[in-house]
């Protein structure tokens, strides 16, 4: 465009105007007109039209357009004086550039026939009227006081009935002002990661296990060593001329393994940590799930000086809560509530009262028992599901706990390709070696989440999988036959 009568017919048939939108006229002609000049179809340098002449060409008023200009003065879009044409600032293009990773991950998420991802509750069977009803109690009852900063530790009252929980649900005694309220686990981990770890430090960690805390780890800066963990976890004879800050576990339902650890290794542990001056991280995830026998004693009654406990109501509420625990040391309580202060002050406080409700009327402790024994019931689906259906041979590894199961099958392999092709098929599902720091030892294992499903989806799922997995290795086999001769 070489001069504003060429730049007038553009400018004012290209801004559309939406008369319907709550974004004011002048906004949307202050956008449009910046768009332009960002992208390049508006060049540093060229006229804009008169205020008089672009108000006449969108039927708007003179002083809308006159605003919209002085929006784009003050941000130095466009440069105007007394006496002369209103010109674009020159050096405004900024070429759009395309990140593929951005495109990876902003892709419509699947719907699949058959969802077999690990971790999920069934969110369906959640109490929503009387979540509600106990959110809606405890605004009610929160002061002005609450409105405030409350303390990065949490509300006092939601600690205590923490503390009482624990003692009835898993014989644990533990002071209330030794638990700290967190953003659920993930975040916890950040924040051990900063306390007891640093940059350049090395920690311990049972592998395989769940990479998101991998990656919460690795993301800190700090160097992780892998220790193999079996079907009765961590094999603490590898920890042998071993040195770390600290040594990450999940001793009470391994991930995604399933086992219990042995009382020789927890002890085994606790020497370690005693003898390297370093912490167990403990990850309590969803012991609570348990369907033979009562839930498991944490690491932490062994040892409350070297053990972190990490707790969690992403599995027992809903994971949207976003509400978790630690219990700490008290070496470590200071510079705890310094990090927590300078990084995001205190979780919410309305869902920790409404939370602390559900504690103290008992109604979680109702909540988590019926929902043990629906997925006490789906395993129990799953697992015949597959004796009736598969014809080759398997093996469930773990305890009788959790949402998960891991199966191996011995006589395949399961990689990426395997997965992309289930997926591909309406199946989502993850392979063991996903979750292994070092690969190769558990490429026969499948893990199948099943406590969001209902035991139809179970029944389908396990003859959609069984199908695929004939149809995936016997098209393998007849192409290696086809190679060799």
């Amino acid at each position: 465009m070489d001069n504003a009568e060429g730049l007038e017919g553009e400018t004012m048939w290209g801004i559309h105007l939406d008369r319907q939108s709550e974004l004011p006229l002048r906004r949307q002609i202050y956008q449009a007109l910046g768009d332009q000049m960002i992208s390049g179809k508006l060049k540093g340098g060229e006229l804009l039209p008169s205020t008089r002449e672009l108000s006449k060409g969108l039927n708007v008023s003179r002083s809308t357009v006159s605003d919209a200009y002085e929006m784009l003065i003050a941000e130095g879009f466009i440069i105007s004086s007394q006496g002369a044409p209103t010109r674009i600032t020159e050096g405004l293009c900024v070429e759009k550039m395309t990140d593929p990773a951005y495109l990876a991950a902003s892709h419509i998420e699947r719907v699949f026939s058959s969802d077999f991802r690990t971790g999920l509750p069934d969110l369906r069977q959640f109490p929503r009227f009387l979540w509600q009803q106990l959110i809606t109690k405890a605004s009610e009852e929160m002061t002005p006081e609450h409105y405030g900063y409350t303390g990065a530790q949490g509300i006092p009252e939601l600690r205590k009935e923490i503390a009482l929980w624990l003692y009835r649900s898993r014989g644990l005694s533990v002071d209330a002002g030794d638990i700290f309220i967190t953003q659920g686990a993930t975040h916890a981990l950040h924040l051990i990661a900063e306390l007891i770890c640093g940059a350049r430090q090395e920690i311990l960690m049972e592998d395989p296990c769940h990479t998101g805390m991998l990656r919460t780890f690795l993301n800190k800066g700090v160097s992780v060593v892998p220790i193999p963990a079996d079907e009765h976890g961590i094999q603490t004879e590898w920890l042998k001329d071993k040195k770390g800050s600290a040594i990450y576990v999940t001793p009470s339902h391994q991930f995604p393994l399933g086992a219990i650890l042995p009382a020789s290794r927890r002890a085994a542990l606790i020497r370690f940590a005693h003898d390297n001056e370093a912490y167990i991280i403990e990850d309590d995830y969803d012991s609570e799930f348990r369907y033979c026998g009562e839930p498991i004693a944490p690491l932490y009654s062994m040892d409350s000086h070297r053990v972190i406990y990490v707790g969690t109501f992403s599995k027992s509420v809903y994971p949207a809560l976003r509400i978790g625990y630690v219990i700490l040391p008290g070496q470590l309580q200071e510079r705890w509530l310094h990090l927590r202060t300078y990084t995001d002050v205190q979780s919410p406080i309305a869902e920790q009262m409404a939370l602390m409700m559900f504690l103290r009327t008992r109604k979680l402790d109702r909540h988590i028992k019926r929902m043990r024994r629906l997925y006490g019931e789906r395993r129990g689906i799953l697992l015949k599901a597959l004796t009736e259906t598969y014809e080759g041979e398997w093996h469930a590894f773990g305890d009788e706990a959790g949402l998960h199961l891991a199966v191996e099958f011995p006589e395949f392999h399961f990689d990426d390709a395997f997965r992309k092709s289930g997926q591909e098929k309406g199946i989502n599902l993850t392979p063991v070696e996903y979750h292994c720091i070092e690969k190769g030892r558990h490429q026969s294992k499948l893990l199948l989440g099943y406590g969001h499903l209902e035991p139809e989806e179970i029944r389908n799922g396990i003859a959609l999988l069984c199908s695929h997995i004939k149809e995936y290795f016997g098209s393998e086999i007849t192409m290696a036959k086809e190679e060799l001769e």
